[in-house]
């Protein structure tokens, strides 16, 4: 597996693999071709189908600039190594081809064109969740001690700097209102959900809060600001909520909330892996199930779980989230993928508690459920994955 700085990737919204991962490759293919006086990008399958409410058009126009000489969008063509597939091409002012560049998002802001030289380093012994509880086991150790020792110490340092940013995406996003931009004008409802959660006492105020902290990141990113993605854009407030409510409510330290993420990114690395993060792929399981599970793990790590409670509540969080489509309303990341960040974090708390009340012991392993979650993706028809031409996104008329 690589490193799970691949994970928790800083950058602008609204979505990871629509707007991240393109501008990542417009940006590799035109220092490739600095001599060219025009570019042709063509867009495919999902990419198309939803990339203007994705702002994928603005990722690659903030690269080319004037030099863009032509976007064209395929959505009914699929090519055959994933449903995120883009081509470049570069032009002389002659209108002479210099170099074209098939490549594809995969999910989470990475991108790969499948040779070798894309190929990310893998830093990890172990890929599946059985061999790393055997090895917990072996050793007395907790997942985030084996994070440490494949990553090494320097890991802290960058998850320090991804934890600030986290935290910064729910405190602008508390403070602001207005409207979304898009088609459907959806209002922002993060600060008013934290300042009713501050009249309520004890349990309802945790969860309400941690509706509301899930919201302004989730919000923030819809408004295309700058957030963590954990493992997605559109899945990027489920984590950071649950640890900011964990450590505000709960006092845990700073190092705590390090050890946290660094488990969860484990989690997000074995899905990712094994199965796929990417909405255009598996549907929104693979999205906000692979980050409810993640803050699952967090949660029960930082609770005090055994390595086998934290797979448990791992386990569920993704188990519970099996079949969940992808089918954005106006191709936005708004209706419903928003309030799905809320409901996946309170689901991470349900998970960690009946985790917690649990020896460890249980029927469906993780990495049944991770392989069951890529087969049900396999299964699910593309108009359920990012296209927007199904389930809440078809009848809806602007």
């Amino acid at each position: 597996m690589e490193t799970i700085k691949n994970i928790y990737k800083v950058g602008n919204g609204p979505s990871s693999s629509h707007t991240m991962g393109p501008k990542k490759a417009a940006e590799i293919f035109q220092k490739r071709f600095l001599q060219a006086d025009g570019f042709v990008v063509t867009l495919y399958g999902s990419l198309a189908a939803t990339g203007v409410g994705h702002l994928t058009d603005k990722a690659i126009m903030d690269v080319f600039g004037e030099k863009l000489a032509e976007l064209k969008w395929e959505p009914t063509i699929f090519l055959p190594l994933h449903p995120n597939g883009l081509k470049f091409e570069a032009y002389d002012n002659n209108k002479n081809l210099l170099g074209e560049w098939t490549v594809y998002s995969t999910g989470g802001g990475s991108i790969t064109d499948y040779s070798t030289e894309t190929v990310p380093e893998h830093i990890y012994n172990f890929s599946t969740m059985k061999e790393i509880l055997k090895w917990c086991k072996e050793n007395g150790k907790s997942m985030w001690e084996y994070v440490e020792e494949r990553e090494g110490p320097e890991i802290w340092e960058y998850l320090e700097y991804i934890w600030g940013i986290m935290k910064a995406s729910i405190k602008r996003g508390i403070e602001e209102e207005g409207t979304l931009p898009g088609s459907i004008k959806l209002p922002r409802k993060a600060a008013s959900y934290f300042i009713k959660a501050k009249s309520h006492k004890g349990s309802l105020k945790r969860r309400s809060l941690v509706f509301a902290y899930a919201l302004a990141v989730a919000e923030e990113n819809a408004a295309g600001n700058v957030i963590v993605t954990a493992p997605t854009c559109g899945s990027c407030g489920v984590l950071p909520s649950v640890l900011y409510l964990s450590q505000t409510s709960y006092k845990f330290s700073d190092r705590k909330i390090l050890r946290a993420l660094a488990t969860a990114g484990l989690i997000g690395n074995l899905v990712k892996t094994n199965a796929s993060i990417s909405g255009a792929e598996v549907g929104c399981q693979g999205e906000i199930g692979t980050a409810c599970a993640m803050a699952s793990a967090a949660t029960q790590q930082l609770f005090g779980g055994t390595p086998a409670q934290v797979e448990y509540a791992a386990e569920m969080g993704l188990e519970h989230h099996l079949g969940l489509t992808c089918d954005p309303v106006a191709g936005l990341v708004q209706v419903p993928c928003i309030e799905r960040n809320a409901f996946a974090a309170s689901r991470a708390l349900d998970a960690n508690t009946y985790s917690m009340l649990s020896d460890g012991g249980h029927f469906i392993s993780f990495d049944k459920v991770v392989a069951t979650m890529k087969q049900t993706g396999h299964d699910l028809p593309s108009l359920y994955k990012e296209t927007s031409t199904g389930g809440l996104a078809k009848d809806y008329d602007e």
